[in-house]
């Protein structure tokens, strides 16, 4: 039985992915084995040495210590792609309230309530918020991934002209996207090509202000800059410039800031790309299914600290083993399983930057001795036996 700790509430479609037989979910446990959370700050807590894994119910890291848990040899699980249909919606429903000034002429609106010359009032002032139409507009694409390829097609069948820049674009994205979005190899080519800019890139030191003065003047005068993937990827100090002196005509984006509200072509939502009830169903879905399959066969999926590892249980234990990425590993832990008289059927060994994993399934006597002398191993951080 495995003790599930949440931190936020988590979906009960996604608590029901974890069978009651074999997961207790308990909100007040201080042992649990793994952890599901959403926004909850885990930065400066204290997690207890049984610890196995914290499965992150959305794609952002920021509030889980990953070096301190690769250190504890903790998992850390989140859910790419499973809020990307809710981000990209969103993107979509921006791009064309930022063209019409739809949030400005529904706020000047309710201004008329009482006026005994209404429809005369509505005529004359909806002149104030004439925008354009998307169709036959450029569209840029920052980062083709779950949300940026979405995106890229939606805009594809509104009639618009996209551009895609990804130079890490992943198979399955590059299959999943229309033949029609134009992909370009450098995103100085693709910048003054673009009426509307949106970014969907994750958060890294190499990401950060992304777009910023050296990029925004490399824009036509007049573009609209989206931005629902992280904050930090846009130069606020840059966008509001821009903003000033024309280059940028509006700003659109889902991270308020006090140095942004109140600004002159600045539309902030509070953070609402996953905030919907889908989103959040399939996140936790996600999340229990990656927690549940480590927890019960020593499979990662979508870790952001290890690597991925999955592979069909044979022969009769599985030793996973979580450790430094160091030369000889594998001889080392061959070594002591041969001298305990096991029989390897399946092993796989992959690492990720500093951190690598092994895992074994073998025939024969796994005793604690063994799990012992495995555990010794300078390099090692953890071993469980499945």
């Amino acid at each position: 039985m495995f003790t599930i700790k949440t931190m936020n509430a988590i979906s009960p479609v996604g608590l029901a992915k974890l069978p009651k037989n074999l997961f207790e979910v308990d909100a007040d446990t201080d042992t649990p084995d793994g952890i599901l959370v959403r926004s909850a700050d885990l930065l400066n807590t204290t997690f207890p040495e049984n610890l196995l894994a914290i499965a992150r119910a959305g794609a952002g890291v920021n509030n889980i210590p990953l070096d301190r848990c690769s250190e504890q040899g903790i998992v850390v699980f989140n859910t790419p792609g499973a809020n990307a249909n809710a981000v990209a919606e969103l993107v979509m429903g921006m791009l064309i309230a930022g063209s019409r000034n739809v949030p400005a002429a529904a706020q000047w609106a309710q201004t008329l309530a009482g006026d005994p010359a209404l429809s005369k009032s509505v005529e004359k002032g909806k002149k104030q918020f004439v925008g354009n139409e998307i169709q036959g507009k450029t569209l840029g694409v920052i980062g083709l991934g779950a949300i940026g390829s979405r995106v890229a097609n939606r805009a594809i069948a509104m009639g618009m002209e996209v551009y895609g820049y990804d130079p890490y674009i992943s198979i399955d994205a590059a299959w999943n996207l229309s033949s029609q979005v134009h992909h370009c190899v450098n995103l100085n080519d693709m910048l003054p090509l673009c009426d509307y800019l949106t970014i969907h890139v994750p958060y890294l030191p190499t990401t950060r202000g992304t777009i910023n003065a050296q990029t925004l003047a490399l824009c036509k005068d007049g573009v609209k800059v989206l931005n629902y993937a992280r904050g930090e990827l846009v130069n606020n100090e840059a966008i509001l410039e821009a903003l000033e002196t024309g280059k940028v005509a509006a700003y659109m984006t889902d991270f308020p800031c006090e140095e942004l509200l109140g600004k002159p072509g600045v539309l902030c939502t509070p953070h609402l790309g996953a905030s919907t009830p889908e989103a959040e169903d399939n996140c936790a879905v996600m999340a229990a299914q990656e927690l549940s399959d480590y927890l019960k066969n020593g499979n990662i999926t979508h870790s952001v600290n290890l690597p991925e590892v999955n592979q069909p249980r044979a022969g009769g234990k599985r030793i996973c083993i979580i450790h430094r990425n160091e030369p000889g590993m594998i001889s080392q832990i061959t070594t002591l399983t041969t001298e305990a008289g096991l029989n390897i059927e399946n092993m796989v060994n992959k690492s990720k930057k500093e951190m690598a994993y092994t895992m074994l399934d073998v025939t024969g006597a796994v005793d604690q001795g063994l799990k012992d002398r495995l555990a010794a191993v300078p390099a090692v951080i953890r071993v469980r036996v499945l």
